[in-house]
């Protein structure tokens, strides 16, 4: 089987002008992909915590679990507003909504059980092992900055 030697520059010719229109075809499918993902999560945030704010106002009042559930929307929201700006994922906010979470369900078990056990605290210490995590990722954003230049 004979084959012509001017097929691998060909070949790498046709790849070369695959490349060139495929590339910017599947950047924009994933960059439209993540625009309607964060409108959707930025619009069920919304939603989530209006429903929330309209129980509370139903109730007539707002516990302190009340209060933490909207600062972990606000959170939210604030990772999505920076997500959409940057492109870049703010891993500091998903830590502070995980401390936010556990601190509810803290504040949840003292008002039930009005006891202190071992869950409460393994909750404090997973609250401790949080805020380490969001000191070494600020440290070492600080200390190693992105070359685009945000911070995490």
């Amino acid at each position: 089987m004979n084959v012509p030697p001017t097929l691998p520059k060909d070949a790498s010719k046709l790849e070369e002008s695959i490349e060139k229109w495929s590339v910017p075809i599947g950047n924009l499918f994933v960059s439209l992909f993540h625009r309607i993902a964060l409108f959707g999560i930025g619009a069920a945030t919304v939603w989530s915590a209006g429903v929330a704010f309209i129980g509370m106002a139903n109730k007539g009042a707002a516990s302190i679990e009340d209060l933490l559930l909207l600062f972990i929307y606000l959170e939210i929201g604030a990772m999505v507003g920076i997500y959409f700006k940057t492109n870049h994922m703010p891993v500091r906010f998903l830590i502070y909504v995980a401390i936010t979470a556990v601190t509810r369900l803290i504040i949840d078990l003292v008002n039930t059980k009005h006891e202190a056990d071992m869950s409460i605290l393994f909750m404090g210490i997973t609250i401790l092992v949080l805020a380490l995590a969001n000191a070494v990722v600020r440290y070492a954003s600080y200390k190693y900055p992105s070359k685009n230049g945000i911070s995490d």
